[in-house]
């Protein structure tokens, strides 16, 4: 099968994803909250962000490649964390890591991953970043962020909006959970999704391995089995707000890159920063969390201009595609990060569907670029419309 001319875009993935997944994880990954007014907001705000095509411009052989915290990647994305993604489609976690490695891109583990965090790291490298879901015990940060370093990680994301138990109806409804709990419906989803299925068995059972070393400590009493465990981890000792002690102890046991990920109020931007975050993650989480939120593309020029030039400012939530992404830098972006289309891509064509949706994404950059006459990343500002 040539893949190049089957799925020449995210588009025909997203589709084929959607056809492949059980129904339970195709609302998981496809659907947000509520009403997704939230999701279909992003969406709608960035495609209308116009750019301006100049031909008078030289914009022959765009350069993508930059340099983020003194390294150079070979575009300006990355890979967002996405919880469960080891149950979205078996081993995706190490499938993006190591694209992201041949790619030359950073790829973000979540805490709520499937996989571990010492073979991801060892899978992708310095390309390696990891997302911090903070736990309640500070001696479980503590050993989680010495893990961390241990195996070399260097830049670490922590996600400050998810202060409360969000719910999402849908997955409350089919009763998504790592591991994932089984009734009649799901078994039934799953028998009619054999390739889903099939993946899954062969992986084995997924279990939050990042957090799993840490269910029973703290605790006078075993909690007992992993799925027990794991609701009880996730619902009475992980999140609430990250206020500036928990802030400060964060940032004194961190001695890598420290970002800041779901900020939307430029206020608290600058707040961050004052408090020694190396850099923010303007983000509503993919539209997950508050079905009232603003878009990224609202907010990232009001940001941008309250903490200046020189703030490494990333993006996520909404971004589908190559043009999506010089939308963004154009808005005042230095990097871009997204979910959703890697899942797709994984989904609709397992270990080939990461470094194909990586390869597509930069071609569609270039040609974006290429298109209005702009040769540089840095450029891009200039040509919004």
């Amino acid at each position: 099968m040539n893949i190049d001319k089957k799925y020449p875009s995210v588009a025909e993935m997203e589709q084929v994803a959607y056809r492949r997944l059980p129904q339970f994880m195709r609302d998981y990954l496809f659907g947000a909250l509520g009403g997704n007014v939230s999701r279909q907001k992003n969406r709608d705000d960035l495609n209308a962000v116009e750019l301006m095509p100049r031909y008078l411009s030289d914009g022959r052989a765009p350069e993508i490649r930059t340099t983020l915290f003194g390294r150079t990647y070979d575009a300006p994305f990355g890979v967002s964390p996405v919880g469960l993604s080891g149950l979205i489609w078996a081993n995706a976690e190490r499938i993006l890591a190591a694209a992201a490695k041949t790619h030359n891109i950073p790829y973000t583990l979540s805490t709520v991953a499937t996989a571990k965090l010492e073979d991801i790291r060892s899978l992708a490298g310095e390309h390696a970043w990891y997302q911090l879901y903070t736990p309640k015990e500070p001696e479980v940060v503590k050993h989680l962020l010495g893990r961390c370093e241990k195996v070399g990680y260097d830049t670490l994301l922590l996600t400050v909006d998810v202060p409360y138990e969000t719910r999402r109806e849908q997955d409350i409804r089919n009763g998504v959970s790592v591991p994932p709990a089984f009734n009649a419906t799901t078994l039934w989803q799953m028998v009619t999704h054999p390739n889903w299925a099939l993946r899954m068995l062969f992986a084995g059972v997924p279990e939050f391995q990042n957090v799993k070393p840490y269910f029973a400590l703290g605790n006078s009493k075993n909690i007992g089995k992993s799925i027990t465990a794991s609701t009880h981890f996730m619902r009475e000792r992980m999140g609430g707000h990250i206020l500036p002690p928990r802030f400060a102890m964060i940032r004194d046991l961190w001695k890598g890159k420290l970002l800041v990920k779901g900020v939307m109020d430029p206020d608290e931007a600058k707040q961050y920063m004052a408090l020694g975050a190396d850099g923010l993650v303007v983000s509503n989480h993919g539209g997950r969390q508050l079905d009232a939120a603003p878009s990224t593309v609202k907010v990232l020029p009001k940001i941008r201009a309250a903490v200046g030039p020189n703030v490494p400012l990333i993006v996520d939530s909404g971004v589908r595609n190559g043009l999506d992404i010089a939308r963004m830098l154009a808005l005042g972006a230095d990097f871009v990060m997204m979910g959703r289309p890697f899942l797709f891509a994984v989904a609709a064509l397992d270990k080939q569907g990461g470094e194909h949706v990586m390869k597509i994404l930069k071609a569609e950059l270039r040609c974006a670029m290429g298109q209005i006459g702009c040769s540089s990343l840095e450029d891009l500002p200039k040509f919004l419309a």
